[in-house]
């Protein structure tokens, strides 16, 4: 296939929304904004060898380079309308194609997205999704909102996309009969799209954990000029994690839980008088917020270990350029 006929046969829709004017197959996209809402907008790439390793399962391929944008727009309360996807492929394989375009369709059509445009070329696989998503004017979440005594949350557990690389590069080992559910979490992550739209009003910062809790908290801490405690033993993860911890290759799991990345889980956040309504909206969407520590206003980020000790120095967040 040459380029046009790939778009055809893979990527054109017709406009679902009466929002999309114009939709795939011209110079440029055409979206009507909603009243009283404004556009959150969010890009990412996924480069192979960097990001995801060749031979990767399309389809899974596919569902994570929508998700990780997903992402980004659930950490900010905004709800995914559009989506521009762009691809370098070494080739127009259409068994390839297909099923990665099935992968992204399914959890386009769970949130209800739509694939306005995007752009094609020949080269090293590289694929680069842009996300538009709608938030009521004025109510985006941000990392700049944390305060001093506001308490810090993440959802789900975190640590097993880590685990699943280290599992697979043999830096550790675990029951065999939990890898492939860690290849899971690395494969295949769940955007936290409903509950980023339901911390509107609720969390006063946040943002989704895709390069390690560490890292990316720190990034709320500038924004916001604050610091922050944790305590190590209440960030939540799994039991073969948690075994880890207590043997001696702990320090592979330190990295995997405060550092891996890929987590894509969101870390916000919000008073003490929100801790209510909180733990109804962890039962509401029967997903875990666990309280891990809390702002101060003294700089930097403290992570004490379980006996209450300072861990002396942190484990590196991922970083494209390190």
């Amino acid at each position: 296939m040459n380029e046009f006929e790939l778009i055809e046969r893979h990527f054109r829709r017709s406009p679902r929304s009466a929002d999309v004017r114009v939709g795939i197959g011209d110079d440029g996209a055409v979206i009507a904004p909603r009243a009283g809402m404004d556009y959150a907008i969010s890009v990412d790439m996924l480069v192979e060898g960097r990001h995801f390793v060749a031979g990767t399962d399309p389809a899974l391929l596919g569902h994570k380079t929508l998700a990780v944008n997903l992402s980004d727009l659930a950490a900010m309360g905004a709800q995914p309308r559009f989506a521009l996807l762009a691809g370098a492929l070494p080739s127009s394989d259409p068994q390839w194609l297909a099923a990665f375009m099935r992968g992204f369709d399914a959890l386009a059509a769970r949130y209800e997205v739509e694939l306005i445009g995007g752009d094609t070329t020949s080269g090293p696989r590289n694929l680069c999704v842009t996300v538009i998503g709608e938030v009521p004017a004025g109510a985006a979440i941000t990392r700049a909102g944390a305060r001093a005594g506001d308490v810090v949350y993440v959802s789900g557990t975190l640590g097993d996309a880590a685990l699943a690389l280290a599992v697979a590069d043999g830096r550790v080992e675990v029951d065999r009969a939990l890898v492939s559910a860690l290849q899971r979490r690395l494969d295949a992550p769940d955007p936290r799209v409903a509950l980023g739209v339901a911390l509107r009003g609720t969390a006063s910062a946040a943002l989704d954990v895709s390069d390690g809790l560490a890292g990316d908290l720190a990034h709320i801490l500038d924004a916001s000029h604050a610091g922050a405690t944790i305590d190590a033993a209440a960030i939540p993860c799994g039991d073969a994690l948690r075994a880890l911890l207590r043997g001696p290759r702990r320090d592979v799991a330190l990295q995997a839980l405060l550092a891996g990345g890929d987590d894509y889980e969101l870390c916000f956040t919000a008073s003490p008088a929100m801790r209510e309504r909180i733990a109804a909206l962890a039962q509401q969407l029967s997903l875990a917020l666990t309280p891990i520590g809390t702002i101060s206003e003294e700089p930097g980020l403290v992570v004490r270990d379980e006996d209450g000790r300072r861990l002396p120095l942190l484990p590196r967040a991922f970083d494209h350029f390190a």
